[in-house]
């Protein structure tokens, strides 16, 4: 069971506010197991990062409530500030069993509804959130790709944000707002990310949303420590990662040509994990911050 707390000190929002005004990244990563959990706690409070850990529904779907508590549990234990947040929350039943388990902010990811429902959706499921005490995050237009433990959404069509769809989500009362400049969830072309990212588009969101949200990077896969800056320096202050830590693992596993003990594993695994992170901390200049 949750413990409601006031909007007003809620931990994510707390976060991300000070890495607004600091002019750093907060790296928030997509965890599916304890060995990212803790790895990404290590990684924090060995580089004295403030983090973020994000769980997809699917950890709710396969575990219930217990990897949530177990990720809730390594937040209030860390060192350093550290939020848990739920990510691509596509399900309206979902939001609401969420809202009853120890997540500081949730993403309401009602993209794959028309637009008016899609606010509809949004600004209801806000207000639930926001009475107990979590924070929100959404999506205007659509982000391209899909990710694992996400439902599949990569045959959508994706739809860049405008100022004005910005505007509409903030009138929900959303706390963070993921936009669509040209990111993508998963590979980018040969051309790599920067010839696809739009970063006036991501610079007129910034000045419509300005001190009302803090605002969200998806798709940062392949992202160098220059987007990464660019990034931020248009009001980027959350940074959600992925790929960047199962792609070294899955080396590390292809490269095994003897079976591995399950505890030499895990600690390996975590190892590399957090190897990754550390790198994603100093790319975001979030060390030293906490």
């Amino acid at each position: 069971m949750a413990i409601i707390k006031p909007l007003s000190e809620n931990k994510s929002t707390a976060i991300l506010d000070a890495a607004e005004k600091g002019g750093y990244g907060i790296i928030a990563v997509c965890c599916y197991n304890l060995e990212e959990i803790v790895a990404t706690i290590r990684a924090a409070e060995a580089t004295s990062s403030p983090a973020m850990i994000l769980l997809f529904p699917w950890a709710m779907q396969k575990f219930q409530h217990l990897l949530v508590n177990m990720a809730a549990d390594a937040c209030r234990s860390a060192k350093v500030p550290v939020s848990l947040h739920l990510d691509h929350c596509q399900d309206v039943e979902m939001v609401k069993y969420a809202g009853s388990l120890p997540f500081d902010s949730i993403m309401i990811d009602m993209s794959h509804y028309e637009k008016e429902e899609n606010l509809r959706l949004t600004k209801e499921l806000t207000d639930f959130c926001h009475e107990r005490g979590i924070a929100t995050e959404a999506e205007p237009g659509r982000i391209e790709g899909g990710e694992d433990g996400v439902k599949d959404t990569a045959e959508l069509e994706g739809i860049m944000t405008t100022p004005e769809q910005a505007q509409e989500f903030i009138n929900t009362g959303i706390d963070y707002l993921a936009p669509a400049f040209g990111n993508v969830h998963g590979a980018y072309s040969s051309k790599g990310p920067r010839a696809h990212l739009q970063f006036e588009r991501l610079e007129a969101v910034q000045k419509a949303s300005k001190g009302k949200v803090r605002l969200v990077l998806h798709g940062s896969g392949s992202f160098t420590e220059d987007i990464y800056r660019d990034c931020i320096k248009r009001g980027i202050s959350k940074i959600n990662v992925n790929a960047q830590l199962v792609e070294p693992w899955a080396e590390m596993m292809e490269k095994r040509e003897t079976f591995t003990p399950l505890t030499k594993l895990v600690e390996d695994s975590i190892e590399i994990f957090q190897e990754e992170v550390v790198k994603l901390m100093k790319m975001a200049g979030s060390c030293g911050k906490a």
